[in-house]
């Protein structure tokens, strides 16, 4: 009886392994091949979620008896023109930096020498040495920038022929939405029809209010930036407020990597400690705006993933894709934690993926109104 018992055990044991073994074995394959057929799904996962952006647009013309195909061409074009006219503006007032970067670089490059050679020189180490120390590796940088810029050419080119097939993708998902809903529909059964149906509407709903808020925040913060920028007295504050504003489609880091390129200009191209340090007071300032403000009002909580997945994920993201991951990653958590709120058995992990339970120890104005009536009170 006793052996029979302790093989059981075993029994369990063995098949337990076994699972995790497989579970662990086919999450490890899953990444890999993300990784592998990258520059392949990420414009398609890009044209999923842009298509739900262009979507209001060509239901609307199809409501209004204009065909779907002329409808999703209408919808595209329209959409598409308005994104490159923004991109084309952008550009325009980025062009004077590229303009003056070999002087930029060169002054640049002057200022750093003379910052370090200065605080090397209380360090017993002698000024001129230092500075023509960093010269010559930087003449070397320089010298083998050749092959860099190449590198970078190929990236860009592979990175614009993937852009240049979004429009294509983008009209398949708007054409043959019906095709992928029925599809759905036939794998879930007739009976999880219903349940389909309002998952779908749902993500709908919250693509294309994240894309259209994303969108309004950035476009916002470049107006903000350039504003702060101006004040603060630095060069190019329209050209660099524009640039540290794009860095918010990011979440959460955004901010914070927009302004590391103003706070690196300041230092190194304007040599100026002092303007440095208005750049970082003004962006502790935009950040709190942006978090405070401008998301929760524009983007809403329409995504309502909690914060710790989304750090997590944009660091597993840009492991995995790069910097395409980092954009896309939290829009498909949103679909993740919608998809397994209608699952019975999943409801736990979409409570752990979602930003509910912890309302009471969250920093807002509404519980710091309750904690000091409860400290004046006594």
């Amino acid at each position: 009886m006793r052996n029979t018992s302790e093989y059981k055990k075993s029994e369990r044991r063995f098949n337990f392994v076994q699972r995790v073994s497989f579970v662990l074995l086919a999450l490890i394959l899953f990444v890999y091949g993300l990784i592998a057929v990258r520059n392949f799904l990420w414009p398609i996962a890009f044209g999923f979620l842009l298509s739900y952006l262009f979507f209001p647009v060509g239901n609307w013309l199809e409501k209004h008896k204009v065909p779907r195909i002329l409808a999703n061409f209408i919808a595209i074009i329209l959409g598409l023109g308005v994104l490159f006219s923004l991109g084309l503006f952008g550009y325009s007032k980025i062009t004077p930096i590229a303009g003056d970067l070999p002087q930029l670089a060169e002054s640049g490059l002057r200022n750093l020498a003379d910052s370090i050679s200065g605080i090397s020189e209380h360090f017993g180490f002698d000024k001129e040495e230092t500075r023509n120390l960093i010269k010559e590796q930087a003449g070397n940088i320089l010298s083998s920038g050749g092959q860099y810029l190449q590198d970078i050419f190929n990236a860009t080119t592979s990175t614009i022929v993937s852009f240049g097939l979004l429009p294509v993708y983008i009209f398949l998902f708007l054409y043959y939405r019906t095709k992928f809903a029925y599809f759905l529909m036939m794998i879930f059964g007739r009976e999880n029809r219903q349940e389909v149906v309002s998952v779908l509407r749902e993500v709908s709903r919250v693509f294309g209010r994240y894309m259209a808020g994303v969108l309004a925040v950035v476009f916002i913060l470049c107006i903000i930036n350039s504003t702060g920028l101006l004040i603060v007295g630095i060069r190019y504050p329209i050209a660099l407020g524009i640039i540290s504003a794009v860095f918010n489609f990011i979440p959460y880091f955004g901010t914070l990597l927009g302004g590391l390129v103003p706070l690196l200009f300041a230092l190194v191209g304007e040599n100026n400690p002092t303007m440095a340090f208005h750049v970082v007071i003004l962006f502790i300032i935009i950040q709190f705006i942006e978090n405070n403000i401008l998301t929760p009002n524009i983007v809403g909580g329409n995504v309502r993933v909690n914060p710790f997945f989304i750090i997590t994920g944009l660091v597993a993201a840009s492991l995995i894709w790069g910097i395409p991951g980092m954009l896309l990653i939290v829009p498909f958590l949103a679909i993740a934690r919608i998809v397994f709120t209608h699952v019975e058995s999943m409801k736990p992990y979409a409570f752990l993926l979602g930003d509910q339970g912890t309302a009471k120890h969250s920093i807002s104005i509404k519980n710091i109104r309750k904690r000091m009536r409860s400290i004046f009170s006594k």
